[in-house]
This record gives structure tokens, sequence and C-alpha cells, in this order.
């Protein structure tokens, strides 16, 4: 038990000498600006953003859904009433393809 927590011990200190070391110590103007989606964060913040931007993060979040959504349908599957479970779940995958399809 002792040589195990010396090794992970010799191990973490290894590994953060490592991180110190590693990493460029001269970053650049890129590296040190903030990214804020698209943004220029150094502009006016009274100006529109792009609706395109919006469209895919609502798409994003959309999809997101799908998946939570979905996520017990193989378990449904092995139900005794396993065609309505497929069902809901081809209802689902097509209403989104459809909207998708739309946008």
């Amino acid at each position: 038990m002792l040589m195990f927590f010396s090794i992970t011990a010799l191990l973490s200190v290894i590994l953060a000498l490592i991180c110190f070391w590693l990493p460029l110590t001269s970053p650049d103007t890129e590296k040190l600006s903030p990214y804020e989606c698209g943004f220029d964060p150094h502009g006016s913040a009274r100006l529109p953003y792009s609706m395109r931007f919006f469209l895919v993060a609502i798409l994003f979040l959309l999809f997101d859904l799908e998946i939570a959504l979905l996520l017990p349908a193989p378990w449904a599957l092995q139900l005794h009433s396993s065609i309505v479970a497929f069902m809901w779940a081809s209802t689902l995958i097509i209403l989104l393809t459809l909207g998708l399809a739309y946008e």
C-alpha cells in the first residue's frame, strides 16, 4: 500500500512539473484575446449579431434534446409492446428531420 501511494505521489509531482515546463512562455495576442462566440469583444455591444449564429445555436439545442429523448429507446425496444416505443421514436426523428429540412 505504501508503494502504491509513493508511486502515485511521484507520478503526480512529475506530471505537475511537466505541465509547468512544457507550454510556451510567449503567448501572442490571439491567445490572450477572449473569444466571445463570434463577437468582437473590443467593438460596440449595441451592434446586431448574425441571425445565422442564433439559428445554429437553436439547432444544436434541438438535436441535443433529441439525443436526450431517444436515450431510453434501446431499453424500450426490449419491452413487450416495443412497437409503441418504436413508433414514438420514429415520429420524433421524422419531426426533427422535417424541421431540419425546413430550416
